[in-house]
């Protein structure tokens, strides 16, 4: 991994299990005891709003109540000191990587601690509940909802996310289970584009092949570790 100065990150939700954050979706198909179609899909929230409402305010509360772990420290400390492009896309709504330091970062399926305004389409960062449906403080109209990006829905920012791939010497994935579009279909761009790929997870992920190199353990070891590599050329 020589002669690289322009890195994209991309991670996913087995970076903040350590802090306690459940991973998206169980081998059950189930998030938090919830069928996924229930709560994280346009359709469920037109059905229920009301329990999909409840089901964010938890989400929130939990995310208000984590703590970044060493993984994230490091990357924290990575954008601090790395001199070159970097860019971290996370597909994880917490607020853990800010929190862990980090200041280059993209959140391709938004925030557990954002609104969004439907009616006027204004987005805020929000720490409260939305289950009685409070006013937009913008337009004052009760159309808020989590600014949360759901199956059918397109993740935010691709075009961004696309051209400093496009720019890259180095692509990592860490803790991301290569099953969920389009997130799981970056390695192939990244090697299309000439970039070294190199897989950090628990355990091989689905796309684990189309890596050029693949280390496994446990993110708060091997973060830290591929960090102070970088950081000694």
């Amino acid at each position: 991994m020589d002669d690289i100065r322009n890195i994209v990150i991309l991670t996913g939700a087995g970076i903040s299990a350590e802090s306690g954050l459940r991973t998206f979706r169980a081998s059950d198909g189930l998030w938090e005891d919830h069928p996924v179609e229930e709560v994280a899909t346009p359709e469920g929230f037109r059905r229920d709003p009301g329990l999909v409402q409840r089901f964010y305010d938890a989400r929130r509360a939990d995310v208000q109540a984590a703590v970044p772990n060493a993984a994230h420290l490091a990357l924290g400390e990575l954008d601090m000191r790395w001199k070159g492009e970097l860019l971290i896309v996370t597909q994880n709504i917490d607020d853990l990587h800010e929190r862990g330091g980090a200041r280059r970062v993209l959140h391709m399926h938004g925030e557990a601690l954002s609104a969004w305004c439907t009616s006027c389409d204004t987005r805020r960062r929000w720490t409260g509940t939305l289950r009685d449906n409070p006013p937009c403080p913008a337009c004052g109209m009760a159309a808020l909802r989590p600014d949360i990006v759901w199956f059918g829905e397109m993740p935010y920012r691709m075009g961004e996310i696309f051209q400093a791939i496009g720019r890259a010497d180095l692509f990592v994935s860490i803790g991301t289970s290569g099953a969920v579009y389009p997130a799981a279909g970056f390695v192939e761009e990244a090697r299309r584009t000439g970039a070294h790929t190199l897989e950090l997870n628990l355990e091989p992920s689905l796309g684990s092949r189309l890596f050029d190199e693949a280390r496994l353990g446990p993110a708060s070891e091997l973060v830290p570790a591929f960090v102070a590599e970088l950081l000694q050329k």
